[in-house]
């Protein structure tokens, strides 16, 4: 893929879309290109948080640790980013990352995600929309499962 395949992948990602194309290209560039097989682990649950990953192509499943193993809590899908959270709260990882399929991802390094959050306060706002869809997300499923356990 070259970079300005990259770059428009990018610029596809909400949470991207707002920067300017020079701090796109800059970001592609310093960042890297990461391939895994169906069955790979990106990271694990409990692991440091040195980076985000954008899905570039394939699929790859959010695992949570459980008594009774592993439970798949969702999916992700080209587009999307993935590893943010322990950026920002500077704490290890909340879940493990397996691919589903073959994936590829831009591996972005803390340092660069930190400091595109600085430079660009509009894609801080677009970070808290996520995060705060997905915490909506959770705590309705919460109350499905409570609901259900309650019947």
């Amino acid at each position: 893929m070259l970079l300005k395949d990259e770059v428009g992948m990018l610029q596809r990602v909400p949470l991207f879309s707002g920067i300017e194309l020079t701090k796109l290209k800059l970001l592609a560039f310093t960042s890297d290109r990461v391939n895994y097989s169906a069955g790979q682990t990106l990271f694990r649950q409990g692991d440091e948080g040195d980076a985000a990953y954008v899905i570039l192509s394939g699929r790859a499943d959010i695992l949570v640790d459980s008594d009774t193993g592993p439970i798949k809590v969702a999916e992700l899908v080209p587009n999307s980013i993935v590893g943010e959270i322990a950026i920002l709260c500077n704490s290890s990882r909340t879940a493990t990352v397996r691919a589903a399929s073959p994936l590829e991802a831009l591996r972005i390094p803390k340092d660069h995600f930190v400091r595109l959050m600085k430079e660009f306060p509009e894609m801080t706002i677009e970070i808290l929309r996520v995060l705060a869809n997905r915490l909506s997300l959770t705590t309705a499923d919460l109350i499905d499962a409570r609901s259900a356990n309650n019947e």
